[in-house]
């Protein structure tokens, strides 16, 4: 053991000129709520909820108010976020006559009471509430619950997932990974035997770390309808109310979910069968998974879609162990809830 003031110098890190946490090593805290704040008032401030659909207006005005506390912490390159979040949005709603003059207008707001890292993989609790009870304003109310509530949780998933990646450190973890030095002739040689060591150890992980999800869903419309939803992006976007490019041929790329989720189309039979390669964008590199849709349609007006989502990885690039279950969930509730909710498609 080396006396006092004797030790290592390269371990000793406080000094140093190009930085006090070489390669994150030690434990570092960044405080994430007025990150936080700023994220989530880009997410949902001035957002619209509905636009003239049966005569109804309702758009979020605000985020009021994020309290608690929400920090990222880096060990040895991991990032473990830790967050307990309260939010509170004010909305906004119209409804008008088939003239186009205005019946009434309200004021609400929607409470989020709790949003914890310790529940990440859960989706929290809304509550509602509008200024006018009447028959109206309870219609405004419904509608904003109905629409409003699918699209704020699709806003907080994205603020976890940011968390989960960094929050506002990430940008100082990425050029660390990249570095480039000018190392020696004999380091230089060293390096292509130890990415081929990475390279062999990521293949053998995969294979036994991967995941299938089979799912039935049903729905009140034509397997051709149906079909045609899922391969085109403009009615991708409106369900999603995100930014997608889908391509209706075999071998033709794609994007949904404002390019979280990439992937290429394999096989297609319109009305009948979907084949696609997914890789969404937190999962270790060069992993991509297989998504099979098959349609069927047991009677005119009722069409059955079985979903079969295959080599799904256990953890994503930053060791979350909650893919399978986030998968699933979106499949669920923000692809095919979300057709039915939008398009009426619901049994």
């Amino acid at each position: 053991m080396a006396r006092l003031g004797e030790g290592d110098k390269r371990w000793i890190v406080e000094d140093r000129a190009d930085g006090t946490n070489v390669h994150n090593w030690h434990w570092a805290e960044t405080n994430c709520l007025e990150w936080s704040r700023n994220l989530f008032s880009q997410l949902l401030s001035d957002l619209t909820v509905l636009n003239d659909e049966g005569n109804l207006f309702i758009k979020i005005k605000n985020v009021d108010k994020v309290d608690g506390e929400a920090y990222v912490n880096v060990r040895k390159g991991k990032i473990i976020p830790g967050y307990e979040l309260s939010l509170s949005l004010s909305w906004e709603g119209e409804a008008k006559d088939s003239d186009g003059k205005s019946l009434l207008k309200v004021d609400g707001t929607v409470q989020v009471p709790y949003i914890s890292d310790e529940n990440a993989d859960e989706d929290p609790e809304l509550k509602f509430t509008v200024n006018d009870e009447g028959p109206v304003g309870k219609r405004l109310k419904e509608a904003m619950i109905a629409r409003g509530k699918p699209l704020i949780l699709d806003k907080i998933r994205v603020w976890v997932e940011s968390m989960a990646k960094g929050g506002p450190v990430k940008d100082d973890l990425e050029p660390k990974k990249v570095t480039q030095q000018n190392p020696s002739a004999s380091t230089s040689a060293a390096t292509p035997k130890k990415e081929a060591v990475v390279e062999k150890k990521v293949k053998s992980d995969n294979k036994k770390g991967r995941k299938t999800i089979t799912l039935t869903e049903k729905f009140s419309c034509r397997a051709k309808d149906l079909y045609e939803i899922l391969m085109d992006e403009n009615r991708w976007k409106g369900f999603t109310q995100s930014d997608a490019k889908i391509s209706k041929g075999v071998g033709g790329e794609f994007f949904i979910f404002n390019g979280s989720v990439t992937g290429t189309n394999v096989e297609l039979q319109e009305s009948k069968l979907i084949v696609q390669k997914w890789r969404f964008g937190n999962w270790p590199d060069g992993i991509h998974s297989m998504v099979r849709l098959v349609f069927e349609e047991p009677e005119p007006g009722v069409t059955i879609i079985k979903l079969t989502h295959s080599d799904i990885p256990d953890e994503d690039s930053y060791g979350n162990a909650t893919v399978v279950e986030n998968t699933e969930r979106g499949w669920r509730d923000l692809i095919f809830q979300r057709i039915r909710a939008v398009f009426g498609f619901g049994l």
